[in-house]
């Protein structure tokens, strides 16, 4: 499945719920559907600005993936088990978006990633950003990543979704 394709099945989702739905908490520790569409978009973004920091970097960074990293994209994607991540606030999403905020965060991150879909390959791919727990990544790889995060959050969506109160 394409990252199109899986956004867009994102957003046709997204268009279910109400608002109670959405921000619906089935228990402490766990994220509603909104804070995970939330994480989701504001992962993608970063992800988006780390292409454009490989895009505008002057300096070639011989180093490479972890352990971790060169497994992940071996595999296409993340390993289909819960990733817990370390508590603070910027692992603490938005409860308070509304169906069109959501929205239109994922139009953006679909936009961006429209833009770089053509021009990505053309980034040298000795300039790299390094990720915290992947190692240093291409251009191409940042992207791919945000495909890969969305694919990897459909298991959570399926679970918060079956503990929806209806």
């Amino acid at each position: 499945m394409s990252y199109a394709e899986v956004i867009d099945d994102y957003k046709s989702q997204l268009m279910r719920y109400s608002i109670d739905q959405l921000r619906y908490i089935s228990e402490p520790g766990v994220w509603s559907l909104g804070q995970m569409y939330d994480h989701m978009i504001l992962t993608a973004l970063d992800y988006l600005d780390q292409v454009q920091s490989c895009a505008s970097a002057k300096v070639e960074q011989r180093l490479g993936k972890t352990e971790a990293g060169d497994q992940l994209f071996k595999a296409g994607s993340f390993p289909p088990i819960k990733i817990k991540l370390p508590d603070g606030p910027e692992n603490s999403p938005s409860n308070s978006e509304t169906v069109d905020d959501l929205m239109r965060g994922l139009d953006s991150v679909l936009k961006r990633m429209s833009e770089w879909e053509g021009k990505v390959d053309a980034v040298t791919p000795n300039y790299k950003v390094r990720h915290d727990g992947f190692g240093w990544l291409t251009a191409r790889e940042w992207f791919d990543l945000v495909g890969m995060h969305f694919r990897h959050h459909l298991r959570q969506k399926s679970e918060l979704e079956q503990k929806l109160r209806v």
